[in-house]
């Protein structure tokens, strides 16, 4: 793997923490969505949606920008990409994932209104879940939410000629799972973006956090069963590795 590969993972983990776990803390931290629960869902959802967009053609034609470990988990176990380059996929996630939520703590402090009861996006269950899930609740709700999510990425690119519309698809998606994933357990779908803010919160949010790192590589494996038991092998696809694309051409 290319260094240009891992600092687009990077850059895009990072990105979409501070986007999306910022857009969180400011809504239901800072309420300014105001005292409406159903907004700052709303806002939080596209938030995370619209970044992944964004950097879906950003960054894709670079690294196919996972940006989160459990989509890679889901192309490894589909072999759509290599253990090796899954590895240096996860260490520059997690880096980024954490760089991220550094820059959030880093804005959110030098606001006067600041107290650490605001948290930074951290998921959660428990006493942390709006309608009060328990484990076993915001296990398996994390576990489906990913795996739709990285089935759709699977699927969407499949063939390279989805590539135009696959940002747009894959964007709507996370915005999908963060609707009804946030009064649940805040939505995690990705370890590297419930790692970050955990590490500054710390209490509850880093004792929980089992949950929204195996959950999600949980769901995504699964959907790399489903994807290749609807998609035989054989059929066209896009590459998720573009520079060994270019080297071949």
């Amino acid at each position: 793997m290319k260094p240009r590969s891992m600092f687009a993972e990077f850059l895009g983990t990072a990105l979409l923490v501070f986007f999306g776990a910022g857009t969180a803390t400011l809504s239901f931290g800072f309420k300014i969505t105001g005292t409406s629960l159903s907004a700052g869902v709303v806002a939080t959802a596209l938030a995370f949606g619209l970044v992944l967009l964004v950097l879906a053609y950003g960054i894709g034609p670079i690294s196919g920008c996972h940006v989160n470990p459990a989509v890679t988990m889901g192309f490894l176990a589909a072999r759509r990409i290599s253990f090796t380059d899954a590895i240096g996929y996860w260490v520059a996630q997690i880096i980024g994932g954490v760089a991220g939520a550094a820059g959030i703590y880093g804005i959110v402090h030098a606001s006067s209104i600041y107290h650490t009861s605001m948290g930074l996006g951290a998921d959660g269950y428990g006493k942390s879940s709006m309608i009060g899930a328990n484990a076993a609740g915001a296990f398996a709700a994390e576990v489906v939410l990913t795996f739709l999510f990285v089935f759709v990425i699977l699927a969407v690119t499949r063939r390279a000629s989805h590539a135009a519309v696959a940002g747009l698809v894959i964007g709507l998606t996370l915005t999908l799972v963060h609707i009804i994933g946030i009064p649940i357990d805040g939505t995690s779908v990705n370890p590297a973006r419930s790692l970050g803010p955990a590490l500054f919160v710390g209490g509850s949010a880093l004792s929980q956090l089992w949950v929204f790192i195996v959950a999600p590589l949980v769901g995504g494996s699964v959907s790399a069963f489903v994807y290749q038991l609807l998609y035989p092998k054989g059929e066209e696809k896009a590459s998720v590795e573009p520079e060994r694309e270019e080297q071949a051409h």
